[in-house]
């Protein structure tokens, strides 16, 4: 896996699975547990994606009068109407956020060749994540984009299109790639109430996703929603520290690692270790970046892609990840030791190197030099 894994036959989506603690080394236990797995999605679709007070016309419920026990103006915490306005803020941040996933791609924006059914069935009378979003009129809280203080949050690389308008709306009965990213995320966003949902985490999502929905193994493929939430959920435990602000400043926050990174250049190049000092170059003003987001939204997402077999594949649980940051600073030295600080900068924060083999390379030289 760290030499890049290859795609033919779903080899990726499998180590993946692997690689994520949601599959189980044991062969024979594994489709027994994707069952199971996928059961549990399926439920957690029906329980939290319905609407309160709709009535679940095919199960043989008969409608109830919402407004005797609850109603959209009762005030108590416990009220559903109360619950489903605040997951609606949730929900229009995801919504802003997984509309511009990859801009520099179609594919989510394509219908997927599996609609979850369940939400699409009329006779349920579950209303999508799309719909809900068009009917609000609720403004939704602006997540402080940036808690490092640093202004460049997106890269120019990822520039996005101008306006919703842009994109195509698909027929009744189809659903967008970013939909059902949106669902995963949402769902997350249910099950951690104690982070719900932090801008950033769909370019987490987005790789896992787009993995698992271009594997050629039809089978796996149409359970690609499922098996994303699952390996997202898994893979969020081990970084989720990097979303939680209060923790920021622990030994387990972000810019712990992001100091890590400046040391273990020290170590390697302490002569560009004093420039970057020198010129006061933060590694807040482009590591957190780089170490929250895993590296993807500095490169395109196949090169994204072949960088998490890498990080994934990391017994030390992405110690490599500052080993890489260390490397891709490390490759335009010569540019860092010449440049000024708006020179530097920018280089830092629109990185000039494509070639991510050469970046890894390095990057490995570097873990073996210690």
């Amino acid at each position: 896996c760290p030499a890049g894994i290859p795609f033919d036959g779903g080899l990726r989506c499998l180590c993946w699975k692997i690689l994520l603690n949601y599959l189980p080394l044991e062969r024979a236990l594994w489709s027994s547990l994707l069952k199971k797995q996928r059961d549990l999605y399926s439920q957690f679709l029906k329980e939290m994606i319905i609407q309160p007070g709709i009535a679940k016309a095919n199960l043989g419920v008969s409608r109830e009068d919402v407004t005797l026990e609850d109603h959209p103006l009762n005030p108590s915490p416990d009220s559903r109407w109360n619950t489903y306005f605040k997951d609606n803020e949730v929900l229009l941040q995801i919504d802003k956020d997984v509309r511009r996933l990859y801009p520099d791609m179609a594919f989510f924006q394509r219908p997927t060749d599996y609609p979850c059914l369940l939400i699409l069935d009329p006779q349920n009378e579950f209303e999508t994540l799309r719909k809900r979003v068009e009917q609000t009129t609720l403004k939704s809280q602006t997540v402080a984009r940036n808690r490092s203080g640093v202004t460049n949050v997106s890269s120019p690389l990822k520039s996005s299109p101008n306006s919703l308008s842009e994109y195509e709306v698909l027929p009744n009965g189809c659903e967008a790639h970013w939909e059902v990213v949106e669902r995963i995320l949402f769902i997350y966003a249910k099950l951690n109430p104690g982070i719900a949902y932090v801008q950033g985490m769909n370019e987490i999502v987005g790789p896992l996703y787009y993995t698992f929905a271009t594997d050629p193994n039809s089978e796996w493929k149409e359970h690609a929603e499922a098996d994303t939430f699952f390996c997202f959920t898994n893979l969020m435990a081990e970084i989720r520290d990097n979303f939680i602000k209060s923790l920021d400043d622990s030994q387990c926050g972000i810019t712990y690692k992001m100091e890590k990174v400046y040391s273990t250049l020290k170590e390697k190049d302490v002569e560009l270790y004093l420039k970057l000092q020198e010129q006061n170059i933060k590694p807040q003003f482009f590591a957190f970046r780089w170490l929250t987001l895993l590296l993807s939204q500095e490169f395109l997402l196949p090169d994204v892609i072949r960088i998490w077999d890498s990080l994934f594949a990391d017994d030390k649980r992405f110690d490599f990840l500052l080993l890489v940051c260390c490397a891709m600073l490390t490759l335009i030295r010569d540019q860092l030791l010449e440049g000024d600080f708006t020179l530097n900068m920018r280089l830092l924060q629109d990185y000039p190197i494509s070639d991510v083999h050469l970046i890894l390379k390095k990057a490995k030289e570097l873990q073996d030099s210690k």
